[in-house]
């Protein structure tokens, strides 16, 4: 991350800067998954969730260890994928690149495939439906980026919708984004019990990664820049 931001520049380095809200989401994310593992009771609960997120409560909206790792990778994911792909939408239609806009539509239809499976899984393995953060619906509304609390958005709409640039803008906020969703999903296979949720996290690795290296191709053809 930080060579990524030397070789930027400072104007770049601002419109990433909540990407560090967005590192800090994912050692909550590290801490919850262990703490629910090492925890007894882990696992599925006999009695349904709220699919509000009460204060107090973990990831899942129930105290840490009463719900599996797979619980809290979800509802961490989520949002995350919702992030990619409102940028997607919002490439498709302001990008001046056919190769971002095929890439744009490939991501909004991966990411909301997963995201519709993963609720699947999610209402059959724990008889609830996902709960959701405090403030993500504003914050995808009105573009305002998320922050603390909020998994991988270290983003701002409002900046991508207003950049000079957007295509410039467009990789080097998804480049990030990527790259802290790889984290996020290569740091939870380990403790995965679903052996279908931990084949869906091994393709996020593969495939993101692969993306991550194909815009940081176009970066520097494009702009001279190596963003790395």
């Amino acid at each position: 991350m930080a060579r990524f931001l030397n070789r930027s520049g400072a104007g770049r380095a601002r419109s990433l800067k909540g990407i560090a809200p967005a590192a800090a989401a994912l050692l909550v994310l590290a801490s919850s998954v262990q703490a629910g593992l090492s925890a007894p009771g882990t696992g599925s609960s006999t009695a349904a969730p709220s699919t509000a997120m009460p204060p107090g409560s973990g990831l899942s909206g129930m105290p840490i260890g009463q719900r599996s790792a797979d619980a809290h990778f979800i509802v961490m994911m989520i949002p995350h994928h919702e992030g990619a792909i409102a940028m997607a939408e919002l490439a498709l239609q302001r990008s001046k690149r056919p190769e971002i806009r095929a890439l744009a539509e490939r991501i909004r239809t991966s990411q909301s495939q997963e995201n519709a499976q993963m609720r699947r899984w999610y209402r059959q393995w724990y008889a609830s439906d996902v709960p959701t953060w405090p403030g993500l619906g504003m914050g995808m509304r009105g573009g305002m980026g998320m922050g603390m609390g909020m998994p991988g958005f270290g983003i701002s709409l409002d900046a991508l919708r207003t950049a000079p640039d957007f295509d410039r803008a467009f990789l080097e906020q998804m480049i990030a984004h990527h790259r802290m969703g790889v984290m996020m999903a290569s740091h939870a296979q380990w403790g995965t019990v679903h052996p279908e949720l931990r084949k869906l996290e091994a393709a996020m690795v593969r495939v993101q990664s692969e993306e991550i290296e194909q815009m940081v191709r176009w970066y520097q053809q494009w702009f001279g820049t190596a963003n790395r």
